[in-house]
């Protein structure tokens, strides 16, 4: 599928600015949400194509109960179609809390005096990496601050640390990167270090209200950060992750952001970013936001029915900001990918921390604290398929190849039998006898389910070699 900004409407320009705040307000205030209007917007996304602004505008305007129940439902059966029930698990694992910056929500703001900066040694990353693979972690995401301590090349070199550490049969497979937005160059420099998906939120969309909340440091430049992602595309880092800060602003115009920034990367690179964050804001020390922006747990879960609705094909991050009920409930919606045995105090994964959280430690709270075993357990619970799959990044199936496997839907092909793999790995290694039990019958359930007796008894034929002890095998 060729992406071009005749289907969209656009005339983007690489390396230049793309959001237009009155074009994005026209459009919600133009939207039409009539009974027929959304059930063919419905429709169309479950025909996997991707809806255009005016589209997603008519969503988000939507307030209409029985509407906004069928936008749902909507988004769970695109979610079953593309994803099947698959879940990816990672961790986040903060290498350094230095920050110039001073953005007002964050508690690694600069002019936050009492905060504990500090930036793990190659010994302490080591512990904490071997620590996160005792317990079965194989996807980490390496957090930085922006400091000019975190040049490219150090944050190379971390990432080829974290993939040098092997425990018993505990790997890190995959290294993703949230870290300042980098020059061509410097983009290059980490993509020769082997990453997965490099990260950069916009924070929020709306020029105005990000120059409220940032008001110190490079992050100032909110031109630069929107065309961060033009530069890794540049550098030929096509594997990017793009998201807002919900609670900064209206959520409507963030979604239509999120959509907008979407557009662009198809338009000027024919790829759209491999995965959209949309943490929503949390306390942290110091903390100074508008609170008529708050969005409440109802249009929470509506956001990401909308989005998983607006771009069909691409992965979205849930992560332990929400508790326990929100994460299960939009699980359904539309999210393949969430954290699990999650920390963010600086060196916390090798050390025994008090039960509760010091803001003083942290970026912001964290509102699940289960451990990896404990979300596994829950997900099996719910028919999910835990997944540590890598495949895709080690294949070669990332940028515009993955998006020719991953919009027409053929990605099944892969992820499934991968995540089956993944799976019998993290039960023989890590799971007490209990979750294994459970473990194997939602196997043996997915397996019957793949309706391809070739790839059964391949998949079949693996799964003997990993319980024989061979690892990391996949498709």
């Amino acid at each position: 599928m060729k992406f071009t900004p005749e289907i969209y409407g656009i005339k983007d320009v690489p390396m230049q600015s793309f959001i237009d705040k009155d074009e994005i307000w026209d459009f919600i205030h133009s939207a039409d949400t009539t009974e027929t209007e959304i059930r063919r917007i419905i429709s169309k996304s479950l025909n996997k194509q991707r809806l255009n602004l005016k589209e997603v505008a008519s969503l988000v305007q939507t307030t209409e109960p029985e509407l906004v129940n069928e936008i749902r439902k909507g988004a769970q059966m695109l979610k079953e179609k593309v994803y099947g029930n698959r879940i990816v698990l990672f961790a986040p694992l903060y290498v350094g809390n230095l920050c110039m910056n001073n953005c007002e929500y964050c508690g690694f703001k600069a002019t936050n005096k009492e905060a504990q900066r500090t930036t793990l040694t190659k010994k302490e990353l080591i512990d904490n990496v071997k620590a996160l693979e005792q317990n079965g972690q194989k996807r980490l995401i390496l957090v930085y601050g922006e400091h000019t301590s975190y040049t490219p090349e150090y944050i190379a070199e971390t990432v080829k640390t974290v993939y040098g550490v092997k425990t018993g049969n505990g790997e890190i497979r995959r290294v993703n990167i949230n870290a300042a937005p980098l020059e061509i160059e410097g983009f290059k420099t980490v993509r020769e270090a082997g990453i997965g998906t490099y990260q950069v939120f916009q924070e929020t969309y709306h020029p105005d209200a990000y120059k409220r909340y940032h008001t110190g440091g490079r992050k100032k430049n909110y031109d630069y950060r929107l065309t961060s992602l033009d530069r890794a595309q540049e550098a030929g880092l096509d594997d990017v992750g793009i998201g807002a800060l919900f609670g900064l602003y209206d959520w409507r115009f963030e979604v239509l952001g999120l959509v907008r920034h979407t557009n662009h990367l198809e338009a000027c690179y024919n790829v759209g970013p491999h995965t959209i964050s949309f943490p929503r804001l949390q306390d942290a020390a110091h903390f100074k936001v508008d609170e008529r922006y708050r969005v409440s747990d109802e249009e929470f879960t509506r956001i990401i029915a909308i989005l998983r609705l607006a771009v069909p094909y691409t992965g979205m991050i849930l992560t332990a900001r929400e508790p326990e009920h929100i994460r299960k409930e939009v699980l359904k919606y539309g999210c393949s990918q969430i954290d699990a045995g999650t920390k963010i105090e600086m060196g916390a994964y090798a050390e025994v921390f008090g039960e509760k959280q010091d803001l003083n430690k942290e970026q912001f709270l964290i509102n699940d604290e289960r451990s990896l075993g404990d979300v596994i357990d829950e997900l099996l619970d719910e028919d999910y398929l835990p997944s540590f799959c890598t495949a895709c990044y080690r294949k070669g199936r990332t940028g515009e190849h993955f998006m020719e496997f991953s919009v027409p839907g053929f990605i099944k092909r892969f992820c499934t039998p991968n995540a089956i793999l993944t799976l019998s790995e993290y039960i023989e290694d890590y799971a007490g006898q209990e979750l294994a039990s459970k473990g194997w019958q939602v196997i043996e359930k997915n397996v019957a389910k793949l309706n391809d007796d070739k790839l059964e008894n391949s998949v079949r034929e693996r799964i003997d070699r990993i319980k024989s002890g061979e690892r990391d095998l996949y498709y």
